[in-house]
């Protein structure tokens, strides 16, 4: 893993420095945001894109441990002006443009659930899983200008696991239009009380088994974080993307004994083939 890594590292320096030799003619994207993928090069019909990534993460939400862990990434996307269709890995949805400034969106895809084998130190022993099943996705983002150099968003997830509330604000770096470049956002998260129990929350049953205090946890604040994306060409097909998320808990989610730590983390790089 360290040397595949280590590869990875070095095609990344490489594509920082040699982008501009190696950047395909810049297509116009559906927005222009890097953070939102458009495998259609500005064109109506179908994109294909098909690649991997490498992503060192906590290993559970309030995890205290991390580890890498390689994921497939791309998607399979068709297009008809200002609407894209798509499907990536367990997420099946579509996103629109309205007005130059609005776009919509709308997911649905598969909540993983948690497994008392995510934690290797064992700190998850007695609480059994958290269930699998499907969750829906509905967004809208507004830019200030139709550049999408500002922008505020809007989230709901809502499914078998319960429901989150996401609200953000944003910014995009770069001056091309083809969705490459970076964008940072800033985005507060609010859950229901299903969700947070679900996610950090202990019954009786489960205290018994795990020796952990008893935690019931209410609707309202959980987090504020921070969202980073970067995606760039390195040659006419090839697009190397990366991404950093922090997110910091609220008092009520790391009083929780599942909450070992106070906050989540993630970064990841990866690469993409457009066919």
């Amino acid at each position: 893993m360290k040397r595949f890594t280590g590869l990875l590292l070095v095609v990344f320096t490489h594509a920082v420095f040699f982008q501009t030799a190696l950047a395909q003619e810049a297509k116009t994207a559906l927005v222009p945001l890097p953070s939102l993928d458009d495998f259609t090069k500005g064109n109506d019909g179908w994109g294909f894109g098909l690649g991997l990534g490498v992503e060192y993460e906590s290993a559970y939400e309030g995890s205290d441990e991390f580890g890498f862990e390689a994921t497939p990434a791309g998607a399979a996307q068709w297009r008809r002006g200002n609407d894209i269709f798509y499907f990536a890995g367990e997420a099946l949805g579509w996103r629109g443009l309205r007005n130059d400034t609005w776009l919509f969106e709308a997911t649905v895809g598969f909540d993983e659930g948690r497994e008392e084998g995510d934690s290797d130190d064992g700190r998850l022993k007695g609480l059994g899983e958290t269930g699998e099943g499907t969750e829906l996705v509905l967004q809208a983002r507004h830019a200030f200008d139709a550049d999408w150099r500002y922008w505020l968003d809007g989230r709901v997830v809502t499914g078998d696991n319960g429901s989150l509330g996401l609200f953000g604000v944003g910014r995009r770096f770069g001056e091309k239009m083809d969705g490459t470049g970076s964008d940072l956002s800033i985005v507060a998260v609010f859950h229901d009380s299903e969700r947070a129990n679900n996610n950090f929350g202990i019954n009786a049953q489960q205290s018994i088994a795990s020796g952990l205090k008893a935690t019931d946890l209410s609707s309202g604040f959980r987090s504020i974080g921070l969202n980073y994306t970067y995606r760039n060409y390195i040659s006419e097909n090839w697009q190397v993307f990366g991404e950093a998320l922090y997110e910091r808990y609220s008092s009520d989610i790391t009083d929780s004994p599942i909450a070992r730590s106070n906050y989540e983390a993630e970064v990841g790089l990866g690469f993409i083939f457009l066919f």
